[in-house]
């Protein structure tokens, strides 16, 4: 209801514009299939390949069955179109009763064609008129969702299957005069792209749809790698042939060499050798072989043995993906050709459920014995792919569109210098810092991969607020917030990192004309970057690698609306006051007149909350503390004593700051680089600060910095604070 106590006509109508929307998009998905099906005779339609294919007739029926079966058939008193349908296009529901043998599709020669095709329409209207009544609970708005993408995924093995089946006549006959969809072929980029590796973030973590085996999003670790920036092609494979590929058993996984053995297989399947070229058969007809074009219908054993001939390997699908998020640019056919396979077993991801209800045999019954491809084909449906897709097939199939990108191990010096220039930046800075006084050494050391899974769980934890309170302060304040940004203005994040936070400002600014995140880290820059040019198409994404301390100008080509600065995390506190005023002043410069900034700032409470927060309970940050000696000794060759030191949480009244620091609790000593450094009992290193303020404080380092306070919105206690300032 409206305020006035009448109805909101304006909801009723977006009510009403999302079920048109929606109506238009399912006629749209739902017309492909018979658009397919056109020219072909109900001969084509009818016959069976093999028994991984299916008539093209049951998959315009199937598809059709699953809308009345999953969505309809929900309605209380509902009658089907026929029932004995229910039987005749059930896939592989166990929950919804018999089914037909998946070999003996082919064997129903009834219903007929045009029956199948008046069932199809019938489904169809219900759904529209279901669809006009508005979509129901949550459970069928999402399985409506999925028919969608299950539509389109059968309307791929509809053209797999057909040209399967045509492939068993000797008359090579043409499917279609034009390929259905067609592959644009994209400009070679030639190499290898290689990528540093570390801790990263794989699977589905936004709003849209996914199949439920294409989530949780968990972090996977990735040693540096290279993948190719093209696809493997025809005339390479044809080399691959010409050096005996077929007939060399130790380039082959075991069970594959038995398959080859078995089935006579040598060369990919629909290739047939000419009197003086190889052809193949295509949705066209029999055409010849075209080296430059990448190679299609090779399973998983052809690949993983061509990879290994080319002194090469399949990438994971943890690689595939993070190449794909983060620099898809350096890569020709990610989608629009050939599935691509991987050397990952289709699995499920840690923490993976699957759908609730009937559906939840949809994936996650496949789970053993297939292996995962990424990518999409020429015959995928236009949006139908995403990052996070995993297409799944038996190791030994051969007639999906699926083809090959290699992959291989960084090249070892690339890795060992990236290494040896770390590895000599941390020795250095840990033997200045405990050569002082009081020994310290840089934060930064702190987050390795172990230190970075740490730092997520102590963020997680009940004692540590700051994450939290942030978060649920910027959910409900950035309507407030992102009020005067104005038409395409742009954001830029100081200090990065994943970016997540910023999404709750991204979706409160929908006309914003760039988002610029800036960050010392490239794989934490690369990996947000990627997911944020996912999750938001239509928003220009700029990153930029470096210290937000020593700021470097922005882009000249960026929209010329209104800069806002944004700083969360109150990572504000880990610089010295003069540190901080500067990196201010420098930001506004940087930002320039009229600029806005949106600072997190942790407030000043009592001793026993701050202590609490960075000396928890279960000790994990105790144990993220303690790793930097672990670091140490694992890549220094260092000896400190783990035993000897404790975690040490301290409130700095004072400096108004929260302290770590490791305690030496019994006198100790380790050497590093031949040089040793003695620890008295009770000793410390000093290993991260984290100031916190009041509005006092802030206002004055604003001022101090050339800033004016607009807002200051303090969270309910363990208070943190969001600060809006104006140039």
């Amino acid at each position: 209801m409206a305020r006035d106590g009448l109805p909101d006509t304006h909801a009723h109508e977006r009510a009403q514009s999302s079920d048109r929307l929606d109506i238009d998009r399912f006629r749209q998905i739902r017309s492909a299939m018979p658009q397919l099906a056109q020219g072909l005779s109900p001969e084509d339609l009818s016959a069976q390949s093999m028994p991984d294919c299916s008539p093209g007739k049951w998959h315009l029926a199937h598809t059709s069955w699953f809308f009345e079966a999953m969505i309809l058939a929900a309605e209380p008193g509902y009658q089907p179109v026929d029932p004995r349908f229910q039987r005749l296009f059930n896939s592989y529901y166990e929950a919804l009763g018999d089914r037909v043998a998946r070999h003996q599709r082919g064997l129903m020669t009834r219903p007929s064609l045009s029956e199948v095709m008046a069932y199809r329409r019938e489904v169809d209207r219900r759904l529209v008129e279901w669809l006009a009544r508005g979509k129901g609970d949550v459970r069928l708005r999402y399985l409506f969702e999925l028919g969608l993408h299950h539509d389109q995924q059968h309307q791929e093995l509809f053209l797999m299957d057909l040209l399967n089946l045509m492939a068993c006549s000797p008359l090579d006959p043409a499917a279609y005069a034009g390929e259905p969809h067609g592959a644009v072929r994209q400009r070679p980029r030639g190499g290898m792209a290689t990528f540093d590796g570390g801790l990263t973030r794989i699977g589905h973590d936004g709003p849209d749809f996914a199949f439920d085996n294409e989530g949780p999003a968990h972090r996977v670790w990735l040693e540096p790698f290279a993948l190719a920036a093209d696809l493997t092609t025809n005339g390479e494979w044809i080399a691959f042939i010409e050096d005996d590929g077929y007939a060399r058993p130790e380039l082959w996984l075991s069970d594959g060499w038995a398959v080859v053995k078995a089935e006579g297989w040598t060369a990919p399947l629909y290739w047939r050798r000419g009197d003086d070229c190889w052809t193949t058969l295509s949705l066209t007809g029999r055409i010849p072989v075209d080296p430059a074009a990448p190679v299609r219908h090779v399973s998983f054993y052809e690949a993983d043995a061509f990879a290994r001939w080319a002194g090469k390997r399949l990438p994971t699908e943890a690689e595939w993906e993070q190449a794909a998020r983060t620099r898809p640019d350096a890569f020709s056919h990610l989608t629009g050709e050939v599935w691509q396979w991987t050397s990952s077993a289709y699995a499920p991801y840690p923490g993976f459920q699957p759908t609730p209800g009937t559906a939840a045999e949809y994936n996650g019954k496949f789970m053993a014995n297939q292996m995962v491809l990424r990518g999409g084909s020429f015959a995928t449906p236009e949006g139908h792919t995403r990052v996070t897709y995993r297409n799944f097939f038996y190791p030994g199939q051969r007639w999906a569109f699926a083809g090959v990108r290699l992959a291989a191990d960084a090249p070892n010096d690339r890795r060992a210098a990236s290494e040896d220039d770390q590895t000599a930046a941390f020795q250095q800075d840990l033997i200045e810092g405990l050569s002082r006084p009081q020994k310290a050494v840089p934060p930064k050391w702190l987050y390795d991969a172990e230190g970075s899974r740490l730092f997520e769980d102590i963020t997680t934890l009940q004692e540590y607020y700051p994450t939290r309170q942030e978060t649920a302060l910027l959910r409900a304040q950035a309507m407030v917030l992102t009020a005067e940004f104005g038409p395409d203005a742009v954001l830029v994040e100081f200090g990065s990192g994943a970016s997540e936070k910023t999404r709750l400002l991204l979706d409160a600014a929908p006309d914003l004309g760039a988002y610029v995140p800036l960050d010392i880290s490239e794989t934490a820059l690369s990996e947000a970057a990627g997911r944020l040019r996912s999750a938001y198409p239509t928003l220009r994404v700029e990153p930029i690698l470096g210290d937000f301390e020593t700021l470097a100008p922005l882009p000249d080509d960026l929209p010329k609306g209104r800069r806002i600065g944004f700083f969360p995390g109150s990572t504000i506190g880990n610089l010295e006051p003069e540190e901080a005023v500067r990196f201010l002043a420098s930001a506004r410069t940087l930002l320039g007149e009229g600029a806005l900034f949106i600072l997190g700032v942790d407030l000043v409470k009592t001793p026993e909350v701050l202590v609490a927060a960075y000396d928890d309970a279960q000790s994990v940050t105790a144990a993220f503390n303690r790793n930097l000696l672990v670091r140490a000794n694992a890549e220094l060759d260092a000896d400190f004593d783990l035993n000897a030191f404790r975690h040490r949480a301290i409130w700095n009244a004072e400096q108004s700051r929260m302290e770590m620091h490791l305690e030496a609790v019994c006198p100790t000593a380790a050497q590093i680089d031949g040089r040793r450094f003695d620890f008295a009992k009770g000793e410390t290193i000093h290993t991260e600060s984290s100031r916190k303020f009041t509005q006092t404080s802030v206002t004055d380092m604003a001022q101090a910095a050339g800033w004016r306070i607009v807002r200051f919105d303090a969270s309910p206690a363990p208070s943190f604070a969001l600060v809006l300032m104006s140039a």
